[in-house]
């Protein structure tokens, strides 16, 4: 970057960083899209004069309320929860509910900034959003969680609907969670709608939306080994994570014969050299999505190794995947997977590396796939939701995996045709620049609003 980039970066920062002091995860994702769309907005100077950028990374509106509910013992707790409304440029604010005590407004609104890029990547008429609360449904009863959703989405209600905001789940909020919310928002409103995504099958939800993050990242791993000749049949891949995404990356990818041979949690990663396979699978799913259970069970069934309170990117590998939360992979970690003969990462999970992580990536020319765009299935999938509930039909399973793969198709070209260096693509560049021109003019064409 040369001096006058550093010092409209730097300057552009400083200002956006007085604005919103001690959002370091914000200041983050906004750093990283602005290192790279500063350049090209200094080429379009009406992107200048109508000072996108800075209108870009203020949301909309920011919603912040009390949620008071009751546990079974009778005892009153008090949460607070969120809904950052980002950006309707391009279609209805969309993106996730996140239930977990780490939640706060930095971390919604860094999600909320990726969202805008990744909805936009997607080619579907989705604006972004991000909510949540700082409430954790592990410990919870049944009944508890259905009252704290209850509660939730009365004061949420206000603010959404299926031409305003259509939420989804996130980290602590799956099918049970929107199921609560959906059924307290029938209750208020009296009627039916499309106002969440992520629901039961039963009541208007989409086939493999569970699966889709994952599915969309193995697919977009796929595009680039692809781009360059290769493909995954035989790849040795690293998965981080044990959620949905990791666990239907790591599906995907076995159905399309790579070999994986981690997966991780909060206690620690599983190695297992001789690689999951569609008997493993079921296990872990069964074990991490019902019976909520530890990696390290995995490891005794299977009698393979257990690395407590580690990180899997020491071990050998050809790709990796992270997939499970942001900032997981630092400096550190990704000059050992560059070392060990890594060719590709795919972020499963939004932000999972740090900048300085990224570097190394690009200096040793290695693919590297940023989260907005390999991790999109999930939000495009939702957008898929919403046109079935619109349509008041259901496509079958086919159907929609095959306008996912189509989806993160398109996603990887408009990475190409944005990011294509002299031998290399750079899909941070891509993506950022693909993401933000759509929603950029867009902007413009309203005037100033």
């Amino acid at each position: 970057m040369g001096d006058k980039l550093q010092i409209d970066l730097d300057d552009f920062m400083t200002r956006l960083i007085g604005r919103n002091p001690g959002e370091t995860e914000f200041h983050q994702a906004v750093h990283e899209v602005a290192g790279t769309v500063i350049p090209y907005i200094n080429e379009n100077p009406k992107y200048i004069h109508s000072r996108i950028l800075e209108r870009m990374t203020e949301p909309d509106r920011t919603i912040i309320f009390r949620v008071c509910w009751e546990d079974d013992t009778g005892r009153i707790h008090v949460n607070r929860g969120y809904r950052v409304q980002f950006s309707n440029a391009i279609g209805p604010y969309k993106g996730g509910i996140r239930f977990h005590p780490s939640v706060n407004l930095s971390i919604l609104k860094f999600l909320g900034f990726e969202q805008t890029f990744k909805n936009s990547l997607t080619t579907l008429p989705m604006g972004s959003g991000k909510g949540g609360a700082d409430f954790d449904p592990k410990g919870k009863s049944e009944r508890e969680v259905m009252r704290f959703c209850q509660a939730f989405m009365t004061e949420l209600s206000q603010h959404i609907g299926p031409n305003v905001d259509i939420p989804a789940g996130d980290i602590g909020v799956g099918t049970r969670e929107i199921s609560f919310m959906f059924g307290q928002y029938k209750r208020l409103f009296n009627e039916f709608t499309g106002v969440l995504t992520g629901k039961a099958l039963e009541y208007g939800g989409s086939l493999i939306r569970k699966e889709a993050t994952g599915y969309g990242c193995a697919y977009f791993m796929e595009e680039m080994l692809k781009h360059k000749g290769g493909d995954l049949k035989g790849k040795v891949c690293v998965v981080s994570g044990s959620g949905n995404v990791a666990l239907y990356t790591a599906e995907k990818l076995i159905q399309l014969d790579a070999k994986v041979v981690t997966l991780s949690d909060s206690s620690g990663f599983i190695h297992d050299p001789d690689g999951l396979n569609e008997e493993k699978m079921a296990y872990i799913i069964e074990l991490k999505t019902f019976k909520r259970g530890r990696i390290s069970e995995y490891a005794k069934e299977f009698k393979c190794k257990f690395y407590p309170d580690k990180k899997p990117w020491g071990i050998p590998c050809d790709l990796a995947f992270p997939c499970a939360t942001q900032n997981e992979i630092d400096e550190k970690d990704a000059k050992t997977l560059v070392k060990n003969g890594c060719q590709a990462v795919a972020e499963g999970a939004n932000m999972p590396t740090l900048a300085e992580a990224v570097e190394v990536f690009h200096d040793a020319q290695i693919l590297y796939a940023p989260g907005k765009a390999s991790n999109a299935g999930g939000v495009a999938v939702s957008g898929m939701e919403m046109t079935q509930n619109t349509m008041h039909m259901a496509w079958g399973q086919e159907d929609v995996d095959l306008q996912l793969r189509g989806i993160m198709s398109d996603i990887h070209q408009q990475c190409i045709n944005f990011g294509a260096e002299e031998g290399y693509i750079n899909y941070v560049k891509g993506a950022n620049l693909a993401g933000f021109k759509k929603v950029a003019n867009a902007m413009l064409a309203y005037g100033v609003v």
